[in-house]
């Protein structure tokens, strides 16, 4: 009890800090998250066309998720220095797979009558992949984009490690300062942002599932 009004007490007096330290991560996560979904939509849609392809970018993306994130860290930081530039694309390399991995199951899984049918009605290549393979892969890609966003916002915590800024400062300040109630406080916030935007993008996903398969989670865990 006394150690969280300690961390009570560390909001009420630096609220300011940790305003700009929260709306710094927003905006790291933002920047990160925009980039992975393009790239990670792009090179999804892309390498649908390719069964090799789709093996070798699944591989490679495979082989990063075994890099831990504080070595990655450490050789951006040898290439492209400390500070946002770095954690950006650290963020970007760790959250692009589940985006391209849930795209290219989303496209591939689409029926194959839709398809044809769409064909068969004269429908271009572009007008098949934007008007009936993409909003009907469209569910799955969303749980791609949930579970990115969540893994983003946690890793942009220790992101601070090698310059950057966001709510990771003040966990890292507590940590080097022996300060227990600052790192909880910045562990807090961070976690509270996450489970605020889990909640969000999970009603966007029950809708697209009810708008494209007639039926949300909870009923389709009835069937």
């Amino acid at each position: 009890m006394k150690f969280l009004l300690e961390v009570l007490l560390i909001y009420r007096e630096r609220w300011r800090f940790f305003l700009e330290l929260f709306v710094d991560h927003i905006i790291l996560t933002g920047i990160s998250v925009s980039i992975i979904f393009v790239l990670g939509l792009s090179i999804g849609i892309v390498i649908t066309r390719s069964k090799k392809m789709a093996e070798l970018v699944m591989s490679i993306n495979n082989f990063l998720y075994t890099i831990p994130s504080i070595a990655l860290f450490g050789f951006l930081v040898a290439v492209s220095g400390i500070g946002n530039k770095s954690a950006i694309i650290a963020l970007v390399v760790y959250g692009v797979l589940p985006i391209i991995k849930n795209t290219y199951t989303g496209i591939m899984e689409v029926d194959e009558q839709i398809i044809e049918s769409a064909v068969g009605m004269g429908t271009t290549k572009w007008q098949l992949l934007y008007r009936v393979q993409l909003p009907l892969a469209m569910p799955i890609i969303m749980t791609g984009v949930r579970t990115m966003v969540i893994m983003t916002i946690a890793l942009a915590g220790i992101a601070s490690f090698i310059g950057a800024g966001g709510l990771g400062v003040a966990i890292w300040r507590g940590i080097t300062t022996n300060y227990p109630a600052m790192t909880i406080a910045g562990s807090l916030l961070v976690a509270l942002l996450a489970i605020s935007v889990d909640l969000f993008l999970g009603k966007i996903e029950s809708k697209l599932h009810r708008k494209v398969l007639g039926k949300d989670d909870q009923e389709r865990s009835l069937v």
